[in-house]
Parts: structure tokens; C-alpha cells; sequence
């Protein structure tokens, strides 16, 4: 009796196998919230605060009102303020000088002549004082948006 057998397969070439070597990944990371940094709105700052000194002399010099020099010193503070909120930290001097030219030549002098006697250096103490404190509650509130509490 003869059993029949399947038959054996062909031999194969010898290839040998690959060492499986780990894989290296790199770490995962979460990268922190990004806050968009609103770049047009910083280049635009310091023309739009240029603009809006010459809106702010000339409605002052339409109604009069220019004879109030400390009312119109706080408003020009506050412009430059404003204006420094929104601006890059390094133009910021830039701004308050800006402000005070249209407050020195046309509040103050109002011949658009600009003169540098102790009631003008102290519009210009109080205008840069104004633009750094916009600048630095500015700072402060990016600080507290890159790194929330908790």
C-alpha cells in the first residue's frame, strides 16, 4: 500500500529577516495656545493716533475750547493712552511725540510753532507718562492672555 503524501515545497532562497529595530518618535507635545498677534492693527496705530490728534485739534479749535489747556492736556493723554494699547511697545514714545506736537503747536501756541519752555516739557512729561502706562497695562494684559491661571 502506498500512502500518498502532498508534496514538499520548493526550497526557498535564504533571505534573512530584518532586525526590528524600536522606533524613536518624538515626544508629544502640546503646543501652548496661540494668541494671533494682530500685526496690521499695530502698524495702523500710530498713523490712525496721528489722524485722530488732527480730528481732536481741529474740533477743538472749531468750538473754542482750546483756552482749557489741563481739560485738553487729558484728552490728549488719553488719546496717546489709546493709541499705545494698540501699538508695538518700541513706538510708543513715537506716539506720545506725535501727540504732543498737535498739543504744543496748535493747543498751546496755536500758530503751529513749537517751543520747548517748562508748561510744553511738562505736556510732554505727561504725554509720554501716558503712553508708557497705555504700553504697560497693554503688556500686561498679553501676559495674561499667553498664560492663563490654572
Amino acid at each position: 500500500m502506498t500512502t500518498l503524501h502532498r508534496p514538499a515545497p520548493a526550497p526557498r532562497p535564504y533571505r534573512p529577516r530584518p532586525t526590528p529595530f524600536p522606533r524613536v518618535r518624538p515626544p508629544v507635545t502640546h503646543p501652548a495656545r496661540q494668541v494671533p498677534d494682530r500685526t496690521l492693527a499695530r502698524d495702523l496705530a500710530l498713523p490712525l493716533g496721528a489722524v485722530g490728534a488732527a480730528l481732536l485739534v481741529t474740533a477743538l479749535m472749531l468750538t473754542g475750547e482750546t483756552v482749557h489747556t489741563s481739560a485738553v492736556l487729558a484728552l490728549f493723554a488719553l488719546l496717546t493712552a489709546a493709541v499705545a494699547l494698540r501699538t508695538r511697545p518700541l513706538l510708543v514714545p513715537l506716539a506720545a511725540l506725535v501727540s504732543w506736537m498737535f498739543y504744543d503747536g496748535f493747543v498751546l501756541h496755536q500758530r503751529s510753532e513749537l517751543a520747548f519752555q517748562p508748561q510744553d516739557r511738562t505736556s510732554l512729561l505727561v504725554l509720554l507718562l501716558a503712553g508708557v502706562l497705555g504700553a504697560v497695562c497693554a503688556a500686561a494684559v498679553r501676559a495674561v492672555r499667553r498664560h492663563p491661571a490654572g
